[in-house]
């Protein structure tokens, strides 16, 4: 196989050559259509993506049905959930879902063991991703705990919006922020109150953004 997929990944392409070799000869470029389940509770992830096209939503089930979205894997990068997984030898405990159709490279376990025990450069590559995946979910875990629902949807309305409109059910935006879908109900009907939002079914237009955007800024105040 070609290795001119490697090149999309900057750790990568600076490894040396024999290692590249490796990579190449030994991956299998995939295809994923959007909402496939990638990987669930249970499963032993049997390879490492890494993500050339599309989007992965990693997302924790919990016992009640809540469900929360823990970060996204995006083209350029590998999934720290199936990372932890491989080193530990452990079963998942979160879901993978394709959020839109993907491409990605996927590198067998075998060959993961085997770069992870000979290659320092492989070893930072993929310490350094863990590392960086890692800093954002205590950022996750940080907004849930100390920071305002208001604020946080705020910041997610505006994140979501495209051409001045998020496509989103109210359980989905719960998903999103860690919350109730009842919660999330109710401050979207504050922010229509207000003029802020029109609501329709798995619609949201934004209808005063600056006043979102001074909301979603407060925290700094």
């Amino acid at each position: 196989m070609s290795d001119d997929w490697i090149s999309r990944f900057q750790g990568l392409s600076n490894l040396p050559e024999r290692i590249r070799g490796i990579l190449a000869a030994r991956s299998q470029v995939i295809r994923m259509r959007k909402g496939t389940v990638i990987f669930g509770p249970g499963n032993a992830p049997e390879n490492l993506l890494f993500l050339l096209d599309g989007t992965v939503r990693v997302q924790q089930l919990a016992e009640n049905g809540r469900e929360i979205v823990l970060y996204r894997v995006q083209a350029g990068e590998s999934c720290v959930m199936t990372t932890a997984c491989l080193l530990a030898y452990e079963d998942y405990s979160a879901e993978g879902v394709a959020e839109t159709d993907i491409t990605a490279a996927a590198i067998p376990r075998t060959v993961f063991d085997d770069l992870i025990s000979q290659s320092k450069e492989f070893r930072t590559f993929v310490f350094s991703a863990y590392s960086r995946r890692i800093t954002d979910l205590f950022h996750v875990i940080e907004d849930i705990a100390f920071q305002r629902m208001d604020i946080r949807l705020a910041q997610k309305l505006l994140d979501l919006g495209k051409g001045g409109v998020v496509k989103a059910t109210h359980q989905q935006l719960a998903a999103e922020l860690g919350t109730a879908r009842e919660v999330i109900s109710r401050q979207l009907s504050e922010f229509q109150r207000r003029d802020w939002i029109k609501q329709s079914r798995g619609n949201v237009e934004l209808l005063d953004e600056a006043s979102i955007a001074r909301l979603a800024q407060s925290e700094a105040a």
